[in-house]
Formats: C-alpha cells, structure tokens, sequence
C-alpha cells in the first residue's frame, strides 16, 4: 500500500510524518525506514526508527529512486513501514510526469507486503493518478 500526504509548502506535511512514524514505532511489528533529502529531523525520530538522509546517494532521477526503495527493501526483510518525506525534492521530474513511479510503488509495495508513505508538495491541482492514493487527516489510515 502506499499513501501520500499532500498540500503546500508549510502545511505540516513534515509534522504529520514525523508524528505517523514516531506513533508506528511503538507498536510495528516489523522496521520503519525514515528518508528525507537532509538530516533536519533526523533527532525528531524515535530511535528504533533508521533514518536515511537521500541526499548522500545520488538519486537523479525517479527510475533510481524506485531501485533505491528497493535496495532499501532487500536489505532490511522486517521493513514494515517506509516513509519518503519531499519526495520532489528527491527527483528531477515535475509530478505530472512520474505516475508511473507511483504505480510501480504500488506493485512493489504490495508484493513485498510494505506500506509506504510519501509527502508530496502541490497546489490544489492535484494530477488524477495521484488522488487514490492521498490520506487524509487520520493518521490511522495507515496503521
């Protein structure tokens, strides 16, 4: 499964995650991988949640972001829970041309039995393949 949480710049896409993956921690019964473009809120995290700063890989493009969730998911076999905070600050192209990634997320998502989630920044256009995917207020949409 994946799901986005999307909105403006500063609308406390960042907060809610942080929050999610913080409230997961403590009851997963498998691992929870954090990935950011920075290590802003790496301390934010509880503890037992890895935290992985993108930005020290080299990712150019949306196809090697999909190998690098999965070089993630490989290596850690417990991987219950995956969140990508800015995920279009990881990525070169412009959200109308990847809805392929998020289908391809999807596919590889519910094979390997992962739930993921992303944060997406965006006006209130929001492109059609995208909008199946977007939760609301309830964080427990999720768990």
């Amino acid at each position: 499964m994946i799901r986005v949480i999307y909105g403006k710049k500063g609308s406390g896409k960042t907060k809610r995650m942080l929050a999610m993956a913080n409230d997961l921690g403590a009851r997963a019964d498998g691992s929870i991988a954090f990935i950011d473009v920075d290590k802003d809120y790496m301390y934010d995290l509880d503890r037992s949640i890895r935290f992985i700063d993108a930005s020290e890989y080299s990712i150019f493009g949306a196809d090697m972001f999909l190998g690098f969730i999965k070089g993630i998911a490989a290596q850690d076999f417990d991987l219950q829970y995956l969140f990508v905070d800015g995920l279009l600050k990881l990525l070169p192209e412009k959200l109308f041309d990847i809805g392929w990634l998020f289908s391809a997320l999807e596919t590889f998502s519910e094979k390997n039995g992962l739930s993921i989630i992303l944060s997406v920044s965006g006006s209130e256009c929001i492109p059609d393949f995208l909008k199946p995917y977007i939760i609301g207020e309830d964080a427990d949409a999720i768990g």
